[in-house]
């Protein structure tokens, strides 16, 4: 019995058995192996963006499950990037110095990896409050997001 092929596999997949995971929030109803892509409305302005984003904190992915729109149970979902990932200019260096939300984004679609079932929801206080705050920034025009 020829175990070469095998062994290889096993082998090629041994090399890289750490790739960055991030996390995605939606209320998009995915499947492991998906693929998480561009061309769909965005969870927060009424277009199709360019970028998809994402972060390496769960509380930032917790509050894109939590603001997404659309109908649907809020999901957060384990993602590993297929091409190049970049800071995401309309939080870093914008709002915050640096990038201490972790926040990202790519032209390159993201593959679901997994999902996170039991994760901490903020308060509805705190929710009301970010949809009245993403509201009036909305009416002000000052809702842009830099694609």
């Amino acid at each position: 019995m020829d175990t070469s092929k095998n062994e290889h596999e096993v082998t090629a997949s041994a090399l890289n058995p750490f790739s960055q995971t991030f996390f995605h929030g939606t209320k998009a109803d995915l499947k492991i192996g998906d693929l998480i892509s561009t061309g769909f409305n965005s969870n927060f302005v009424d277009r199709q963006l360019k970028h998809i984003y994402l972060s390496a904190t769960l509380n930032v992915a917790v509050w894109g499950a939590e603001l997404a729109s659309g109908e649907g149970r809020e999901r957060i979902y384990l993602v590993e990037a297929t091409g190049a990932v970049e800071d995401d200019p309309n939080v870093t260096d914008k709002k915050f110095p640096g990038n201490p939300t972790m926040s990202y984004r790519s032209t390159a679609p993201f593959k679901v990896v997994g999902e996170v079932i039991v994760w901490q929801r903020h308060s509805s206080e705190q929710i009301t409050a970010m949809k009245e705050g993403l509201e009036k920034l909305k009416k002000q025009g000052a809702m842009i997001i830099e694609e």
